[in-house]
């Protein structure tokens, strides 16, 4: 018996609405490097809600942060596209207010958008060009920058507000409360909340400290330099106590990520929430204390990008999966556009479509993923206008590391000169395409330059330089490299902004 077209389409409903438009739930970890997990062995970090999510949703194993820095990842996990087309260059540089946001692009799905914790792509006062309302977001519990116990976070721009408590459990409350908010209008939402873990200076509330008294002693004679709680000034300490300290925040939110997905399945909503965790960049290097991957937070190697990438979405991965498809922060906006019927915004991204990665249909990028420190020093001695009123990138959460003596944070944004020139193409960069990797260091001279050639299907932990064996190799990807450049600094000058 043959069904009628429309009989089937009818069955089928509840499976295409539930793949169709899920809520979303995009987290964040600061400075949580790839090893920092208790799924991926470390020795003594204990992570039991990650290690289920892992266990149960599906594992990215080969999960990259856009840059191996702060401020430059989130504007690419916002915008899904590379940090230097809109001059984020570096931790403390604002995104433009041309930028158009995932926020953007749900909400005209009919999304209620929310944004708890760090933001770090400019200030989160009210009248900012760049603050998470102009970004599209409807409501935002946010820091300027990092925080510690007892943040100082602004309600919708607000004047900052200290909240006494854990901050990961801190935002988590406000997620669910803003959460139960939309599912009673029966609205689907998005929420990011990015921690202000496990980024330095370190604090921890005593039981979860209590899981690592035993690291002090075992790791007394290494001496590791940070911020001082006390002072807000750098201090130089003994590493043990150190990570002690840093594993009971990463412990810390990984309980409040807990939290929430006790949350989800018990208001109904896990079956159809897409649930997602990564790290901002790699492990910094005062917590860096096994190293499966070469590099720490700031540098182009493995160990300076590649950091935990989680999702959970019952409705959808119904089984627990591995995927070893390379994947970064800036495949979040075609991602979840996709998943939601929307257009991508007419401009370069550097992000692809992660649906088949989702469904298991894929097992290899299609196309290469890029990294780029730009040489801000191209600058020096040029009289650069700002792209933003420097007023309005005065900052006003403050925390615990001074900078200049001020504990609140400063941003900037600059309009390029015009005229591209060799130094705009300057600055450690790198090209994933398959299993090769490609490193480029600038020397003082051009002859100097380092450049390195990796396998990582065979040598993950880039021990083994092959650029000389393969020049040919090399060769490509430095094209292929420099023509993604060239995109890049078109952006960079406005290319993408035209009325």
């Amino acid at each position: 018996m043959k069904l009628p077209a429309a009989l089937i389409l009818f069955a089928l409903c509840p499976l295409l609405s539930a793949w169709a438009q899920p809520n979303i739930i995009l987290m964040m970890g600061d400075d949580h490097g790839w090893e920092e997990t208790g799924y991926h062995g470390h020795p003594h970090v204990k992570t039991p809600t990650l290690d289920e999510m892992a266990a149960q949703g599906l594992r990215l194993e080969r999960f990259h942060s856009a840059h191996p820095s702060c401020s430059p990842t989130r504007a690419s996990f916002l915008t899904g596209r590379h940090p230097n087309r809109m001059g984020t260059f570096a931790p403390g540089w604002s995104l433009r207010p041309e930028e158009i946001t995932v926020a953007h692009v749900l909400s005209k799905a009919g999304f209620q958008c929310a944004h708890f914790g760090k933001w770090h792509v400019g200030t989160v006062k009210a009248g900012s060009p760049t603050n998470p309302g102009a970004m599209g977001f409807h409501e935002w519990l946010s820091h300027d920058n990092f925080f510690e116990l007892n943040p100082s976070l602004s309600r919708n721009g607000g004047p900052p507000q200290v909240f006494e408590g854990e901050s990961s459990e801190i935002l988590v409350r406000e997620a669910m409360q803003f959460i139960d908010r939309v599912k009673k209008d029966a609205k689907p939402f998005f929420t990011v909340i990015w921690f202000g873990s496990p980024h330095e200076p370190y604090s921890g509330l005593p039981q979860d400290l209590a899981l690592y008294d035993d690291l002090p002693a075992k790791y007394a004679k290494n001496k590791v330099r940070l911020t001082s709680n006390e002072t807000g000034a750098p201090v130089t300490r003994p590493q043990g106590e150190v990570l002690r300290e840093r594993y009971a925040e990463i412990t810390a939110m990984d309980r409040a990520i807990g939290q929430l997905r006790k949350h989800l399945a018990a208001t109904g909503l896990r079956e159809d929430t897409l649930l997602f965790y990564c790290g901002d960049n790699g492990t910094s290097p005062d917590g860096s204390l096994v190293r499966p991957h070469r590099g720490v937070k700031g540098q182009m190697y493995e160990g300076g990008t590649l950091v935990p990438g989680l999702i959970e979405w019952p409705a959808r991965i119904q089984a627990p999966r591995t995927s070893q498809v390379v994947a970064h922060t800036s495949d979040l906006l075609p991602t979840l556009a996709a998943l939601t019927g929307q257009p991508l915004p007419k401009r370069p991204l550097d992000g692809i479509d992660l649906t088949p990665v989702l469904d298991g249909t894929i097992t290899e990028r299609p196309s290469p993923i890029f990294l780029w420190d730009y040489n801000t020093a191209r600058f020096n001695g040029l009289q650069t206008e700002p792209y933003i009123d420097p007023k309005q990138q005065e900052g006003t959460t403050p925390l615990a590391k001074l900078s200049g003596g001020k504990a609140t944070r400063d941003f900037k944004n600059i309009r390029h000169p015009g005229e591209i020139i060799e130094a705009d193409f300057l600055g450690p960069r790198a090209i994933l395409d398959g299993h090769h990797k490609l490193v480029i260091h600038d020397g003082k001279k051009a002859a100097s330059a380092k450049t390195e050639l990796f396998d990582l299907e065979a040598d993950p932990e880039e021990k083994n330089d092959l650029a000389k064996q393969q020049a040919e190799r090399v060769w490509e990807l430095q094209a292929k490299l420099r023509t993604w450049q060239q995109s890049v600094l078109k952006s960079l000058t406005g290319g993408d902004y035209a009325k």
